[in-house]
């Protein structure tokens, strides 16, 4: 695969460690939503360093995007975050991924679980669920440290119930939890990801009858257990990872249904 130069056309920032790199690529591909690009820098003095890096854009967005977290220890992020200036070239390769991609034409319904900036390829899905105007079930449970943390909160927001004549939005259910500071009068979840919540966000896997609330959740299509059509994708840092599969395993759900996607430094 060929690298090739993409052109910053802006940044944004989005939280107080995190931006968005908008890019122009000429001869993109296109790419399908939860892929992601590799992103090369290479110094003065020759020395290189590549990292890679989530598309947060939807594969119907004419630009790229990328959302970068700040690592301070890491080699590539801290400068994508701070440094880069619009007009400036960044290498770039890819699209990349495959069994962690989805598209409307997939079906659903979706369970969405992040652990901080694992959120991103996630927002590509959602962004193209809207794009799309589908109103296949979807639910986004985030987990994030602090308010200040939760990337896309006003996009996801807006998504999820901001426009009620917005397709899709009555459809598409997105909940936070803050595992170290809450924003005031907060009411929702505040702690790690765990089976009481992950119960209380996505229902309780089906009994084997077919009465009581758990044939209604299946019902409703939105069901969790081992019948479920429903789509699984978790992204983010290896504990949250391995602690949301462990629990999506143990409430039913087969295995080769949860698609996931982990990250390390950068």
């Amino acid at each position: 695969m060929d690298w090739r130069i993409g052109t910053v056309r802006e940044t944004s920032r989005e939280t107080p460690r995190s931006t968005t790199i908008v890019l122009d690529v000429p001869g993109w591909p296109g790419h399908r939503a939860g892929q992601h690009v590799d992103v090369r820098l290479t110094a003065e003095d020759g020395y290189q360093a590549q990292r890679s890096y989530s598309i947060a854009s939807a594969p119907e967005d004419a630009a790229l995007r990328i959302t970068v977290d700040r690592l301070d220890d890491g080699e590539v992020s801290p400068f994508l975050v701070d440094d880069v200036l619009p007009g400036d070239e960044l290498e770039l390769r890819g699209p990349i991924g495959g069994p962690f991609t989805w598209s409307v034409d997939d079906g659903g319904p979706l369970l969405l679980l992040a652990g901080g900036s694992g959120v991103v390829p996630l927002m590509a899905m959602l962004r193209h669920r809207a794009a799309q105007g589908s109103d296949v079930p979807a639910r986004l449970l985030h987990s994030v440290r602090a308010p200040r943390e939760a990337l896309f909160h006003r996009e996801l927001l807006a998504l999820s119930g901001g426009d009620p004549a917005a397709p899709g939005s009555a459809s598409l259910q997105v909940a936070w939890t803050y595992t170290r500071m809450v924003p005031p009068e907060w009411t929702g979840f505040a702690r790690r990801l765990d089976g009481p919540m992950l119960d209380a966000f996505a229902g309780p896997a089906p009994a084997a009858d077919a009465t009581g609330p758990a044939a209604a959740m299946a019902a409703d299509g939105l069901s969790a257990g081992n019948g479920s059509t429903e789509r699984i994708f978790v992204c983010g840092p290896s504990p949250f990872v391995e602690t949301a599969a462990s629990l999506l395993v143990a409430r039913g759900h087969a295995p080769g249904r949860i698609h996931t996607e982990r990250f390390g430094p950068s």
